[in-house]
């Protein structure tokens, strides 16, 4: 299915850190739209594992895969970030009915903000629904094997923040 070609959709995100999952729906979106931004949070609310270049660096990663999607750094209102940079759809990943309900409800105070911005929500491939930054997280730094779920140099930087985080 291809939409309008002039479409510049935003999937914003923390992407702490990027997932296959997220690049399902990248691609997806990539297919849709005629560029994807893929908007990194910079998370002030919450500590991360990863900083905000290391996240903007394995989202890149990610994109370089796409010819029409690119990476930006945003902080305050994705609203906000959007409408600067002329998006037209908000591309939401959705797991689940947890997720749906959450994004339900932040898809209709952004439709508040930004009336001419539609929410767009795309769900990951069956055998990614599971995956979560949060669980691979959590995982990686328990020392189990998360490389079904990443791509191979986001696996290379989550060893690295363990070897790191063994030495005394």
């Amino acid at each position: 299915p291809r939409m309008s070609r002039s479409v510049i959709a935003v999937y914003p995100g923390t992407f702490d850190p990027i997932t296959l999952g997220h690049e399902d729906i990248v691609r997806r979106a990539a297919g849709l739209f005629g560029q994807l931004i893929i908007a990194v949070a910079r998370a002030h609310h919450k500590k991360t594992l990863f900083t905000l270049d290391e996240r903007l660096e394995l989202a890149r990663d990610t994109a370089s895969r796409y010819a029409n999607v690119s990476v930006e750094p945003f902080e305050g209102l994705v609203t906000e970030f959007a409408v600067a940079r002329g998006g037209q759809a908000m591309v939401r990943g959705v797991r689940g009915v947890t997720d749906f309900d959450y994004e339900a409800q932040l898809a209709g105070m952004n439709r508040n903000l930004m009336p001419g911005v539609e929410t767009v929500f795309l769900t990951p491939a069956a055998e990614l629904q599971s995956i979560s930054s949060t669980l691979v997280r959590e995982i990686a730094q328990l020392g189990g094997d998360v490389a079904p779920y990443v791509a191979p140099l986001v696996l290379q930087r989550l060893m690295d923040k363990r070897g790191a985080a063994a030495k005394p």
